[in-house]
């Protein structure tokens, strides 16, 4: 495995940018869990009448949209405390498969990127055929 080419002060930077991701993340997840509830007690208590309103959308559609935002938010989260993850030990900014370095301007634009480019491309390909 080779180094990273990243700076001490870039590993600073992504460092607090992954740090604030994960606070968005985390905020956005409880917001998600709260709404989650609302909805579960909505249609627990009988309350919530979904069929009746031509104009709303049902308590299943809405517990599903719900369920997958939290799904989607949990990978996230786990993408993002991976990053902080190789942050910490040293491999942040190294391609998971290859072991080359992951270019700046990658992680500038997915901060939590675990392959470069080429190694990203052929997975994509491999995973379309």
């Amino acid at each position: 495995m080779t180094t990273s080419e990243l700076s001490a002060n870039d590993l600073r930077h992504f460092g607090s940018l992954l740090n604030r991701e994960r606070d968005d993340v985390l905020a956005e997840s409880a917001r998600l869990d709260s709404a989650l509830h609302e909805v579960r007690e909505a249609r627990s208590d009988g309350t919530a009448d979904d069929e009746h309103d031509p104009d709303g959308s049902t308590m299943s559609a809405e517990w599903s949209q719900l369920a997958g935002l939290t799904a989607d938010a949990a990978a996230r989260l786990e993408a993002v405390d991976s990053a902080l993850a190789r942050l910490a030990d040293g491999a942040y900014g190294l391609c998971a498969n290859c072991g080359r370095p992951i270019p700046r301007e990658r992680l500038d634009a997915r901060p939590t990127a675990l392959l470069c480019i080429d190694c990203a491309r052929r997975e994509e390909l491999a995973h379309a055929r």
